[in-house]
């Protein structure tokens, strides 16, 4: 009798052991369960028994190894930026984790949802200064909307569901899990977990209907309304609301940097970028209204400069999904707090139709008076606004256009013209040198179709070069266009404004020869020298339809204007220099 109990026992144990799987195991299923099909990353020793378990998930699960953990997590950025969906980055504990922390805090700011996955040290080591250990929890809460650590098997499904839900709902952000070597190899029973539903978060909060009653009313009797558009647009899908909602009420609109696509550049009621780079007629048409909505908009100080001064003769209608932003940078005193794509739909229907003809032409005479295109003619460099409208003309309107941070990206946010929505990917609020070659991976990989062309300078392409392997291993077709001028041009130009010429380690001591580097990585490389050139060095490269680098070689002393001094007004708008 003792015997065969024992023997049921086992037979039970043996059955329900074929039920469990390893943590690790469990996580490639939840991220299945998600939708994910793409992710970027690079292996250690913490986060091993994932990618054991990866290796028989890769008919679903498409693994890009990049070559730094900083260029995964920029990918992840890219992937969501063009795709809608959530970006995902698996990397190593210690170095391997903290090597992400840019583009987390980069995410942050600009709104991009992805999930970062990293290991962690047994939970048995943690405290213990353990090889390769870092509280990235700790690390990570203030620059993610969620950091947290897997410590049981058991715990991973609803982990998944959790992070997921949260970086993709409301006000889209990064999320960490921090998953412990001994919660990967552990069993468990696996339920793929949903989540719809957090208590005390609220992604999106109720549009209060008198509000918007008020708001309409307000917009039907300005006489010289504006709408600042932000990246909430693209981020809510509500790109065609938002051209209804103009249309409807002939209003104007300028643009911010991250919101550059949401709104076609040639539409008729677009007047351009506004802040510290932006349009005189946008600029100006702040300075004037007498009515500013800020859709998904935070007010950024490169939009606003002195904000004691910013649009101080209009009123100011702010509509936006997260509570914080009301009255964070700006005091508006009247808000709408909700979803835009569902607020501007009711917000339209209760607008007049009507025309303002007087004040579009004012601000048309601003454009006309202030936007002239230069000539481009030098026999020693190429120009920046050159190279930019040549680039337009070999790309379609489904093309995605990717830039670093410095000159080069101002001069493409200014020049480049912008037909669909989740077109443009840059980074904005941190300004990270080094995110474009990762974001472009991102962006190809999210698109395969589609053709990606990276705009970088000399400066921020040494930031992150070693991604240039990555495109070579994938064979992805991503013309890599380095503005050259030899300096950091960006830092410079405010040395020649602000700091008397004094050029301090703004000249690197020697320049790199690009056409040449490529060449090592096992790309093509070309070179454009002066404008004669431009034209036909880019359209060969583009026609490569493969990895190409060209070097296209400016002058150091090529400026980024117009340009409004930090803190300054647009009287104080600087629109030639000696």
């Amino acid at each position: 009798t003792v015997i065969s109990q024992l023997s049921f026992i086992i037979y039970q144990l043996s059955t329900n052991m074929k039920d469990l799987i390893t943590g690790a195991e469990a996580l490639m299923r939840s991220l299945e369960h998600q939708g994910v099909t793409t992710i970027f990353g690079y292996p250690g020793g913490s986060i091993m028994p994932v990618f054991d378990a990866l290796y028989d998930h890769q008919n679903i699960l498409n693994h890009i190894l990049v070559r730094h953990e900083q260029g995964a997590a920029h990918a992840a950025q890219g992937f969501a930026r063009v795709s809608g969906e959530v970006g995902v980055c698996l990397v190593t504990s210690g170095p391997g984790a903290t090597n992400t922390i840019t583009g987390i805090a980069d995410a942050m700011i600009d709104s991009t949802p992805i999930v970062v996955i990293a290991g962690q040290v047994g939970t048995g080591f943690l405290g213990t200064d353990a090889f390769q250990e870092v509280d990235l929890v700790g690390i990570t809460q203030p620059i993610a909307k969620w950091s947290y650590q897997i410590r049981r098997a058991e715990d991973v499904a609803w982990a998944v569901a959790r992070a997921f839900y949260i970086a993709r709902s409301g006000r889209p952000g990064p999320v960490v899990l921090d998953f412990a070597k001994d919660a990967q190899n552990a069993k468990t029973k696996y339920e793929p977990a949903k989540l719809d539903f957090i208590r005390s978060y609220v992604p999106v909060p109720d549009t209060d209907e008198d509000s918007v009653k008020e708001a309409a009313e307000l917009i039907n009797n300005a006489e010289r309304p504006l709408v600042l558009v932000g990246q909430g647009v693209e981020l809510g899908n509500a790109q065609s609301e938002l051209r209804a909602f103009i249309e409807k009420a002939d209003m104007p609109a300028g643009c911010t940097l991250l919101g550059l696509s949401a709104l076609p550049t040639d539409h008729p009621l677009n007047k351009g970028m506004l802040g510290m780079h932006g349009t005189k007629a946008s600029n100006l048409g702040v300075s004037k209204c007498d009515l500013l909505i800020v859709l998904g908009a935070r007010f950024s100080d490169r939009v606003t400069g002195n904000t004691k001064t910013f649009a101080k003769q209009a009123k100011i209608l702010q509509i936006d999904v997260d509570a914080a932003e009301i009255n964070k940078n700006v005091k508006s005193k009247f808000s709408l707090i909700g979803d835009l794509k569902d607020t501007l739909t009711t917000l339209t229907a209760l607008c007049e139709s009507k025309s303002n003809p007087e004040w579009l032409k004012e601000i048309s005479d601003w454009k006309a008076q202030f936007d002239k295109t230069p000539e481009y003619n030098s026999k020693d460099f190429a120009h920046a606004y050159h190279i930019i409208e040549s680039v337009q003309k070999l790309t379609t309107a489904d093309d995605i256009i990717v830039t670093d941070v410095g000159q080069h990206q101002m001069w493409v946010s200014q020049k480049y013209k912008f037909e669909k929505p989740r077109t443009w990917c840059t980074s904005g609020g941190l300004g990270t040198m080094g995110y474009g070659m990762g974001a472009a991976i991102g962006a190809q990989t999210a698109n395969p179709d589609k053709r990606v062309v990276l705009f970088t300078g000399d400066g921020s392409f040494h930031m992150n070069l070693n991604e240039t392997v990555t495109l070579k291993s994938y064979n992805l077709p991503i013309m890599v266009v380095v503005m050259n001028n030899s300096v950091l041009g960006m830092v410079r130009q405010w040395q020649k404004l602000f700091y008397g010429h004094r050029f301090s380690q703004t000249d690197p001591h020697r320049a790199t020869d690009f056409v040449e580097l490529a060449k090592a990585f096992g790309i093509d490389g070309m070179r454009v020298h002066n404008d004669s050139e431009v034209e036909s060095v880019l359209e060969k490269a583009f026609n490569l339809k493969k990895p190409v680098i060209v070097d296209c070689v400016l002058s150091p002393d090529e400026n980024v204007l117009p340009m409004i001094p930090p803190g300054k007004t647009v009287d104080d708008m600087i629109t030639e220099m000696e």
